[in-house]
């Protein structure tokens, strides 16, 4: 059985990742900074097939502790994956946003999902079987949008990350890709109004939100491996929205 690490996983698109990549017949690790009751019933039904530790991704020893539990835990199956999903969000003009709010982003965020590539890669390049590397990113990384500056220039750095670590890792068969969604069908869009929503919906080709699935799919073909010759790359998936 493949071994993939999902950071993040406790609620939104990082539960549904775990869950989708449980049904597919992956072992998985996750962490995150609490547990919640959705991932406890998981972690109840699949106590082989899932395990959990909490974890401050921007803490570089948490960071190598976690991983080397989920590897021990996971035995002979080592490490093939790691979804960086695990990010925060924060809106407000960059003139008046707070710099520790600014920096808690950009660690979380950046500085983070580079502590975990790199504690995975370790691991990886140890077990010479190859591997792949998914960082869950936005389109407002390349987009922009008017309130996100930090979290823009968080995803944009992200994006970076995966077209430089592909050509670092590459000769070591381990992939690396972004995925990034626009907007979702999750609790982020549920803050918008009715309004906002149709709005949104009307200036997308497709007619309709992404959701959870639609991600969940796109990682789990970029973990297969059909999808062994891509890397570098950063997939959009908006419904078009951005075309």
């Amino acid at each position: 059985m493949r071994h993939v690490v999902v950071t993040g996983g406790s609620r939104g698109l990082g539960l549904g990742i775990v869950k989708g990549l449980l049904t597919q017949g992956y072992r998985v690790s996750t962490c995150g900074r609490k547990e919640t009751p959705e991932l406890q019933l998981l972690l109840t039904d699949r106590p082989q097939s899932l395990f959990w530790s909490t974890c401050s991704i921007d803490d570089e020893k948490q960071v190598e502790r976690f991983f080397h539990d989920a590897v021990k835990w996971a035995g002979e199956d080592g490490l093939y994956g790691l979804v960086n999903n695990a990010a925060i969000a924060r809106e407000g003009i960059l003139a008046t946003f707070p710099v520790n709010e600014t920096r808690r982003i950009i660690e979380t965020n950046l500085i983070g999902s580079l502590n975990c590539a790199r504690s995975a890669l370790r691991h990886m390049i140890s077990n010479s079987v190859g591997g792949r590397i998914i960082n869950i990113s936005s389109i407002i990384g390349s987009r922009g949008y008017t309130g996100l500056a930090a979290y823009s220039a968080s995803k944009a750095g992200l994006d970076g990350l995966t077209r430089s670590l592909a050509r670092e890792v590459g000769r070591r068969q381990i992939t690396v890709n972004s995925v990034a969604p626009g907007y979702m069908v999750t609790d982020m869009s549920a803050s918008l109004s009715r309004e906002q929503v149709g709005q949104i919906v009307r200036r997308t080709p497709l007619g309709r939100l992404a959701t959870v699935l639609d991600v969940v799919s796109l990682v789990d073909f970029l973990l297969s491996d059909a999808a062994a010759c891509i890397t570098g790359q950063t997939i959009v998936i908006d419904g078009g929205i951005s075309v």
